[in-house]
């Protein structure tokens, strides 16, 4: 049970300072500052969750773990289950905050989308692609910094700032997702184009971790052999 209430935690922390950094300061922080606020979540995670539950906090890296054998089916859908809600909480949380200042949380919540919600147009196709792809390197990453031992000590580090690595080109164009449940929170709060768009940034995200799984997984083999 730990560790799947670690997964809720992580997950409610990284949307809450991800999506809030968004929501909140986003036109003083910028792409960068923003891309930090995601990718240092992942690091103060990392090492306080990290050695009870992995600290996947995000469906496509336990999608990832599931394909390479490194979990189990159940632990897969109590692991999802946990990060979604965390991500609904973490959302709820930022959407409280907001009541009580001056800003009008249903302006944004952090909120991914394409053509007008895309802050460059990316139409439908090129929001796909492009989160297929940064969803690919972010996973890929993962998997490689977390298969070796010795780099356990720097993984937490590596992670989050890949996570920000994928975000600094992703925030222009779809808002950066390459998390599902990160993507599903604020479109359930704010609903309408949101809510109609967030399929995207479900699908997409899980086919490019699907992706990355299966060449890392055939890589390693052919190196192995």
């Amino acid at each position: 049970m730990k560790k799947y209430l670690c997964e809720f935690i992580g997950t409610a922390v990284l949307v809450l300072f991800g999506c809030g950094s968004a929501a909140i300061a986003g036109g003083t922080l910028g792409t960068l500052g923003i891309a930090l606020a995601f990718g240092l979540s992942i690091v103060a995670m990392a090492y306080v969750i990290g050695n009870i539950s992995g600290c996947h906090i995000n469906p496509a890296v336990s999608l990832a773990m599931l394909i390479n054998k490194k979990m189990s089916v159940k632990d897969f859908i109590l692991y999802v289950v946990a990060q979604f809600l965390g991500a609904i909480v973490g959302i709820g949380i930022l959407y409280a905050i907001l009541e009580c200042s001056k800003l009008n949380p249903m302006n944004g919540l952090g909120a991914n989308g394409y053509d007008e919600a895309s802050a460059v147009g990316l139409n439908m196709i090129g929001a796909i692609i492009t989160e297929i792809i940064l969803t690919f390197i972010f996973i890929y990453t993962v998997l490689g910094v977390t298969s070796d031992e010795k780099k356990s000590s720097v993984a937490g580090i590596v992670i989050g700032l890949t996570l920000a690595f994928v975000h600094i080109m992703g925030i222009p164009l779809t808002g950066t997702s390459v998390n599902p449940a990160r993507s599903l929170a604020p479109a359930l709060f704010l609903g309408g184009e949101a809510l109609s768009q967030v399929w995207v940034f479900i699908v997409a995200p899980l086919i490019g971790s699907a992706l990355a799984a299966v060449t890392y997984k055939f890589l390693n083999k052919e190196v192995k052999e």
